[in-house]
């Protein structure tokens, strides 16, 4: 009965009858799964957790260790795993904060290679879906210790985990920019200066109306992102569209003696006049958005998040963007190639379509801007105006101790599921000033989370590509199931009509669940999300060091 329920979830994921589990070996010593549970109803259509130890056990003995990367909670205890876990966690469909990534790169080599290790050792990494998180770790691990190209790491894991015609394993554009970070990292003595990032002020071309803007970081060692600033109409310039304006108002240019862009005083006072008259926000303008107080985040990496509003009747306003962007200003502003010096500030720019869609798709709903600048720079101390005294990280050296972060809760009460969605919000007077067509989320108007939305297309692999999984209590032949809950014969199914003709039935809602049909209420009908192709070569943002008097063209796309 719960097979079937897996299955529902799995949707097009080819799952092995033979384990039962959803698990692949990307190599012959590192398994990525989806994340396991030990809590009803999400075991119901989730790995157990003592099927997934069982199998373990079975194949591995005792040289096996898990890394999870759930800024959402683990969904068991670390006693089920016999505290064989190291903890990791960020949120989902986001990229890692960089300054983790030696320390997972390190403890993982620490496993697989230390001084101490057996050869049959192998690391499980898990996130949610075993996909994005699981897969950004897995790669940077075979770029950074064993030597592997950014275009063969990708490769791979794609090819374990996806079903062909579902995508990439790591589709998501800021995952996929952090892997290239990695790369760079790798090639260049593996040296990470963290610093303190002020974002002075935010670039826009073609916004549309009823756009929020806001700035966000990491805090809590990586488990939790803040939303440091939110732009409200009043700190927006509205630039002339003409080609000419374009070219000599829009200026990246930051240094401490002009802290602002060159914006002439009637385009100020038309601005000003436009708002304080109540008319309607500029949509497909050129707007610079200045912040009345400094922005500062606590690590290099920065968020830029958008979200599109258009009013509607009784209340409410309808969410039909969403949209987001990570990026390292240690990385853009060329930090590893100059040995560690990065640049004190710079800009990063990229296009709408390259952006980070709804919960690791693509899809991002009716567009909202063409393109996007970020202008950034060092944060200064408030005493003497001097910049900020960086944190220089480097990978434990082998044989060392490797420090882990702090675990999220495993039961997941209190966590907020991450990632915005389109749809109907309540409007709130608070955000009158963020955009005419007010609206925030508020905390009982979401859509329902699905807890599945990413889980299509994965599939099962064993060490070296094969279908086929034997563990104890599996022959070759016909599958015994004894590691997993009782069900119906472990079909191989791929949709719910599918599931409704074996049953002997038309109609899906005829399937007999019986007591597990509470877990439905958890699950998603099934659907693929716009993954994206993953391409390396598509447009995933561009950056450049800052040089005085450099102006920023249109033309510069």
């Amino acid at each position: 009965m719960a097979s079937i329920l897996r299955q529902i979830v799995a949707g097009p994921r080819q799952k092995h009858p033979e384990a039962g589990l959803d698990l692949c070996y990307v190599t012959d010593n590192i398994i990525a799964t989806s994340g396991p549970s030990s809590t009803f109803p999400k075991r119901a259509y989730r790995n157990p957790t003592d099927a997934l130890v069982k199998f373990l056990d079975y194949k591995h003995n005792t040289d096996w260790a898990i890394w999870e990367f759930r800024a959402e909670g683990t969904g068991y205890p670390d006693s089920e795993v016999y505290g064989r876990i190291r903890h990791y966690p960020w949120p989902d469909h986001h990229p890692p904060p960089f300054a983790l990534v030696p320390n997972i790169m390190a403890s993982m080599r620490e496993w697989l290679k230390g001084p101490d290790t057996n050869p049959g050792r192998v690391v499980v990494v898990h996130c949610k879906a075993g996909k994005g998180r699981s897969g950004t770790a897995t790669c940077s691990y075979l770029i950074s210790e064993e030597g592997w190209t950014v275009e063969d790491a990708l490769s791979r894991f794609t090819s374990r985990r996806m079903r062909p015609g579902f995508g990439a394993g790591v589709s998501i554009p800021s995952q996929l920019r952090w892997v290239q970070y990695v790369d760079r990292w790798t090639k260049n003595q593996k040296l990470y200066v963290e610093r303190r990032i002020e974002v002075v002020e935010v670039h826009a071309w073609g916004l549309r109306d009823g756009v929020k803007v806001a700035v966000e970081g990491y805090i809590d060692e990586g488990r939790t992102i803040k939303t440091f600033h939110t732009f409200n109409r009043y700190e927006r310039v509205l630039v002339d569209g003409k080609e000419e304006t374009l070219t000599s108002l829009i200026s990246p240019t930051i240094s401490a003696s002009s802290p602002s862009l060159p914006i002439t005083d009637n385009t100020v006072a038309a601005e000003s006049q436009r708002s304080a008259s109540g008319g309607l926000e500029a949509g497909g303008n050129a707007v610079i958005f200045r912040p009345a107080r400094p922005i500062v985040l606590p690590t290099n990496d920065i968020s830029i998040d958008l979200e599109r509003r258009n009013k509607a009747t009784y209340g409410l306003t309808m969410v039909t963007s969403v949209a987001h962007v990570w990026f390292n200003a240690f990385f853009e502003g060329q930090g590893p190639e100059n040995h560690g010096v990065a640049a004190a500030d710079g800009v990063f720019e990229i296009a709408w379509d390259a952006m980070d869609g709804i919960k690791g798709s693509a899809r991002k709903g009716t567009q909202a801007l063409d393109r996007l600048a970020v202008v950034w720079r060092i944060a200064s101390r408030p005493s003497d105006g001097k910049p900020e005294l960086p944190q220089i990280i480097t990978e434990p050296p082998v044989g060392e101790p490797v420090p882990e972060t702090r675990a999220a809760d495993w039961k997941s009460t209190n966590i907020t599921a991450t990632g915005q969605d389109l749809g109907l919000r309540t409007a709130s007077p608070v955000s009158a000033n963020v955009s005419k067509a007010n609206s925030l989320r508020s905390s009982g108007s979401s859509p329902p989370h699905s807890d599945e939305d990413h889980l299509v297309g994965v599939k099962t692999r064993g060490p070296s590509g094969e279908d086929y999984i034997s563990h104890e209590g599996h022959s070759e032949g016909r599958p015994t199931v004894t590691i997993s809950e009782p069900d119906l014969g472990m079909l191989r199914l791929k949709s719910p009509e599918r599931i409704a003709q074996a049953q002997g039935s038309t109609k899906v809602k005829d399937v007999g669940l019986g007591k597990d049909a509470n877990a439905v209420g958890e699950m998603q009908t099934l659907g693929t999300e716009e993954a994206g192709d993953g391409k390396l070569g598509q447009d995933k943002g561009t950056s450049r060091v800052h040089v005085p008097g450099q102006i920023l063209k249109k033309d510069e796309r």
